[in-house]
């Protein structure tokens, strides 16, 4: 480890005590010291030796949806959260998911070749060679048997067709092969199917996480060159959950859309391979030499194609209408039971799934046995705990999806936050979610303790932030910052269905960034992979159980809940200034590049040999209006900061608190458009959602930032319209709030 880290660590570590206080917000001071004590007996029973023990014995064999091991370990969790105390049962949806039953690739010219499309068993693995592992594939890619010339289009994103359209390269009625990376792996054959390919490849590069990175698995923790990343492919940005049933609970009875018309499933086959099965593909092509930030570590030159090249990718399903099993187990809550603290984690993997999802759920099946250890040692917490353990993540976040739009009119009224974790490994904290916690989870932050520093995961962080900083100001900057800041929530995990379409209040918290490698979605991806690179000796699940337990705790806990919707404004306001920003430069580099290509058109013109098409110059940047959000933020900067003085004062007693509670959690609702983003009307959140060509990664304020980048002017107008609107409408129910506490 770096030495200056670690002086750097120690230092924070001695000037802590003195700069951080341990009051709890939300807490009155009697009872401050209560909740205390209620977390440091919690802590005392969360043990990193029982993590390990609960993710060896749920990763025994493959549990993917649909399958034997999927329902034996749903009843394993069932009988777990019994044992533990808490009323649980398994709430089961009908659900659409594809199984491979065709999968071919073969280079039909200039040569023959067939792709293995196999990981091999390793003696130093397992369970990599079990019986019921699912073959590597993407799951909602189209039935097809395609035969084409080949284009390879680097990571596949839009950028990338932009390069190939400068090049006079053409994908319609060809099959491409991209890359993983970049972005969430289904926005590769969407951009693909939308440039007329009739077949999308997707293979993992040694550059991204092969052995350009570090020695391959099972020496090292990177991706041999087996090692296929397994994955859905379903259009999520335009709604997840079962393809079938958009807005509604998937039940027994459910009315079902035929699959080909459901909106989020894509039209052309796909097929994810390794990099031993990728290289002789790439190896063949001819067409131009791809630029420079287009090439892997594979060892020869990296071309584009099309010419010589030919591949037929033939793949076939078995559609079928599969049970997902929820587990949902409850804790009531003595005074508010009625107010509902949500946490979940999935327990569906590709195959064993060790990090992916078991090292969370492991994590969260301890802090329910320790919750349930101090029930019955007389502990009451006020508002009901809702512990659930959902199906189906990994095919497109199916298990909370459909269980939120079956619940969504009860847990629009009793939710009070949604607690998500997912994989876990060994590193940093990460937090992203509603900004009105923020403030909650620096509290948090700064009184965990970091396993492998002994300082708080929050001064560890600023440590790395500090090392890590490109420069001088940044550095500055770090070491000045006195609280935890958390980002926004794109898609990827079971959240999405609560913050995003629901408006329940967020977080998504995990540990990482020192547990890289090439596992995800393989068939490597078990407990000997795990144990070895992901958390040797399970103490960052410790610490995940550590983190969370003391938010499910100090929201079931506290007298007055802990929102603090100054910081939602200041992020609010970084947002708007942000696109601001982004607009004023688009006008300047629109300018600038109409004047260079009117320009050379004009020489052109004087050429006998000009091009018979031009290019063309693009439409101006237009004035856009931002005024009507700048003045919905400032009206939410008066009512937020009226509210938090109104709840931080001690010396007033507050009236109606449960209806103050109810309001708090039930402001994000607030942020919620009825009629939902354009073209995407299932998510509604006006601040979070994931970018319609990001997967993945999260555009906030998504309706304005997207319409800008589009370059639709109009939209852009109209969806700051809208979002002003909502957050004037937040600014009147913080007002209202405060009202209340009178």
């Amino acid at each position: 480890m770096n030495k200056f880290y670690l002086n750097l660590t120690a230092a924070l570590l001695l000037s802590s005590a003195s700069v951080y206080s341990q009051n709890l917000s939300g807490f009155k001071a009697g009872n401050r010291n209560s909740q205390q004590q209620t977390e440091a007996k919690f802590d005392a029973l969360i043990s990193s030796e029982s993590i390990g023990k609960t993710i060896k014995e749920l990763t025994l064999k493959p549990h993917y949806l649909g399958s034997v091991g999927s329902k034996e370990v749903a009843e394993n969790l069932l009988a777990k959260f019994k044992s533990y105390g808490w009323d649980a049962e398994i709430e089961t949806y009908q659900v659409l998911f594809p199984k491979p039953k065709v999968r071919i690739l073969e280079m039909t010219a200039p040569t023959k070749f067939r792709a293995l499309l196999k990981e091999p068993a390793l003696k130093e693995d397992a369970t990599s060679g079990h019986p019921d592992q699912l073959p590597s594939y993407n799951a909602w890619s189209a039935d097809g048997d395609v035969n084409a010339e080949l284009v390879f289009v680097n990571f596949g994103l839009p950028e990338d067709y932009e390069v190939l359209d400068k090049l006079g390269i053409d994908v319609k009625g060809k099959i491409v092969i991209a890359r993983y990376g970049r972005s969430w792996r289904g926005i590769k054959p969407k951009v693909a199917q939308e440039h007329g390919a009739i077949g999308c490849i997707i293979y993992s590069d040694p550059m991204e996480d092969g052995y350009f990175q570090g020695d391959v698995y099972p020496k090292g923790s990177f991706k041999n060159e087996f090692g296929v990343q397994r994955g859905s492919i379903m259009d999520m940005v335009v709604y997840p959950g079962d393809p079938l049933t958009p807005f509604i609970g998937a039940t027994e009875n459910a009315k079902r859309l035929e699959r080909e018309d459901a909106e989020n499933l894509l039209k052309i086959p796909v097929l994810p391979i390794s990099y031993h099965d990728a290289q002789p593909l790439l190896q063949s092509l001819g067409g131009p030499v791809a630029p420079e930030d287009w090439r892997g570590a594979l060892p020869f030159t990296y071309h584009i194609g099309p010419g010589k090249t030919s591949v037929r990718l033939k793949v076939e399903f078995d559609w079928k209408i599969v049970p997902a099993y929820n587990v949902i187990a409850k804790i009531r809550g003595a005074e508010y039971p009625d107010q509902w603290v949500v946490r979940g984690n999935h327990h569906d993997g590709w195959n064993t799934g060790a990090n992916d999802p078991i090292s969370g759920i492991a994590a969260m099946m301890e802090e329910a046995k320790a919750i349930g250890e101090l029930v019955k040692n007389g502990y009451k917490p006020k508002r009901t705990l809702v512990y659930c353990a959902w199906d189906a993540e990994e095919p497109g976040l199916i298990g909370s999806t459909e269980w939120v739009e079956d619940h969504a009119a009860e847990l629009k009224q009793k939710a009070v936050v949604y607690i998500n974790s997912d994989g876990n490994g060994r590193g940093f904290l990460s937090v992203a979610g509603s900004h009105g916690l923020e403030a909650m989870i620096d509290g948090i932050a700064k009184d965990v303790t970091d396993p492998q520093t002994n300082v708080s995961v929050f001064d560890r962080l600023k440590a790395k932030d500090i090392v890590n900083a490109g420069t001088d100001k940044a550095k500055k900057d770090n070491l000045a910052r006195k609280s935890m800041t958390i980002g926004a929530l794109g898609s990827g995990s079971d959240y999405s269905a609560f913050l995003q379409h629901a408006g329940i209040p967020s977080l998504n918290i995990y540990y990482g960034g020192e547990n890289a490698g090439g596992e995800y979605h393989t068939a490597y991806d078990s407990y000997d992979y795990y144990s070895k690179f992901g958390d040797p000796g399970f103490n960052y699940g410790r610490a995940l159980s550590q983190t969370i337990g003391r938010a499910v705790l100090r929201m079931a806990n506290a007298d007055t809940l802990p929102f603090e919707f100054k910081n939602l404004h200041k992020t609010i306001s970084s947002y708007v200034n942000e696109m601001i920003s982004m607009t004023d430069q688009m006008r300047e580099s629109t300018l600038i590049y109409n004047q260079v290509i009117q320009g050379n058109n004009h020489k052109l013109a004087a050429d006998p040999a000009k091009p018979a098409k031009l290019p063309v110059t693009k439409t101006e940047v237009p004035f856009i209006d931002f005024s009507a959000l700048q003045n919905s933020l400032v009206q939410l900067d008066q009512s937020a900061n009226a509210l938090s003085e109104r709840l931080n004062n001690e010396n007033t007693p507050l009236k109606s608190l449960r209806a103050i509670n109810e309001a708090l959690y039930r402001a994000e609702q607030s942020l919620l458009n009825p009629d939902g983003l354009p073209r995407r009307p299932w998510y509604k959140h006006t601040l979070y959602a994931p970018g319609f060509y990001t997967g993945y990664g999260v555009k906030t304020m998504p309706g304005i930032r997207e319409a800008i980048e589009q370059r639709d002017w109009k939209e852009a107008q109209d969806q700051i319209r809208i979002a002003a609107n909502m957050i004037s409408g937040l600014a009147e129910h913080l007002k209202s709030t405060t009202k209340l506490a009178d």
